[in-house]
């Protein structure tokens, strides 16, 4: 942010959240973190459930 560096799109994946940005060579980047296991969504039968929904921006800010 201080560098004003152009973000392309922030996403939830319900496991992880993700920033998307382009390289000064134009390159697509994605830069994610891993939430604890504890927070990952489940269905009854036990698996993993994974989505792409907005993230909100402002609430990941508050964060820090």
């Amino acid at each position: 942010m201080d560098k004003e560096y152009p973000f392309t799109g922030f996403a939830g994946h319900g496991v992880s959240l993700a920033l998307y940005l382009h390289d000064p060579d134009d390159n697509g980047v994605e830069l994610y973190w891993d939430k604890p296991m504890e927070e990952w969504p489940g269905s009854a039968d036990g698996s993993v459930e994974m989505y792409s929904n907005k993230l909100d921006l402002i609430d990941l800010m508050k964060e820090l």
